[in-house]
């Protein structure tokens, strides 16, 4: 197989729609076999059909690092290592300040910051020297979002996590950077739209914050981040490639 990630291996969590899922999709167009995760074992068998050959799911949740251990003895076994990490998996949900709970509070950090933590740092001993790490961050750390307080600073704490990984990997040649999609057609965003009681209203307002007047594809930012993958991005280390439409940027 051709492409710009020939004979790669590449592992995408939380790739069972969405962003995640079309990334995964791109990688194997590329030419790499993917890994992909995922919580519910349904969505993913499904994800993995759709993907087609060179891909393999494991279950688990990127916040309990037993599942990730058994993710990556998997790897290790099926592949022996690593050339791409793209930590996608995340959470989020609607909470203003004055409703905040505790245990929103603790699960949105849990997912988005520990969990990707420990997806890193547990895929180091895999990671081939010279290879790329891509967060998900989100345009949500650069920009005030009412109700989003918490899932924007998790954000911003990877996006910090980003900077510093680049320079403790340096010495591995491995680049890290890190991905922020703007308002994405996506089931998670179709969901969070939902549950402000304002769908079509909040909607409205997300397309009329892009200054090319829709929302964007899973596809659109699958593409960003095989660019950030492959040799394309050689030189390209430490970098928050916004994939927003313009949205965060005026």
């Amino acid at each position: 197989m051709v492409g710009k990630l020939r004979d790669m291996v590449a592992l995408v969590t939380g790739a069972n729609s969405g962003i995640g899922l079309a990334t995964a999709k791109r990688f194997v167009s590329e030419g790499a076999y993917v890994f992909i995760t995922g919580r519910r074992q349904d969505e993913l068998d499904a994800a993995v059909a759709e993907i087609g050959d060179h891909a393999m799911g494991v279950q688990g949740d990127v916040s309990n690092l037993a599942d990730l251990d058994r993710l990556y003895a998997t790897v290790e076994r099926e592949r022996g290592h690593l050339d791409i990490l793209f930590a996608n998996a995340g959470f989020g949900e609607f909470s203003p300040l004055g409703q905040i709970t505790e245990a929103h509070f603790d699960k949105t950090f849990d997912v988005n910051v520990r969990g990707t933590l420990f997806t890193v740092q547990k895929a180091l001993p895999l990671l081939r020297d010279g290879g790329s790490i891509i967060v998900n961050v989100s345009t949500a750390a650069s920009t005030g979002v009412p109700s989003f307080g918490v899932y924007s600073a998790t954000k911003a704490a990877l996006r910090s996590f980003v900077r510093t990984w680049m320079l403790e990997l340096k010495d591995r040649q491995i680049r890290v950077n890190a991905i922020s999609p703007g308002p994405i057609e996506t089931p998670g965003v179709s969901g969070l739209l939902e549950q402000s009681g304002q769908a079509n209203a909040v909607r409205a307002s997300l397309i009329a914050s892009v200054p090319l007047g829709r929302m964007g594809r899973p596809d659109e930012v699958a593409k960003a981040v095989v660019f950030l993958a492959s040799d394309d991005s050689s030189f390209v280390n430490g970098i928050e490639l916004f994939v927003d439409g313009g949205s965060a940027q005026v």
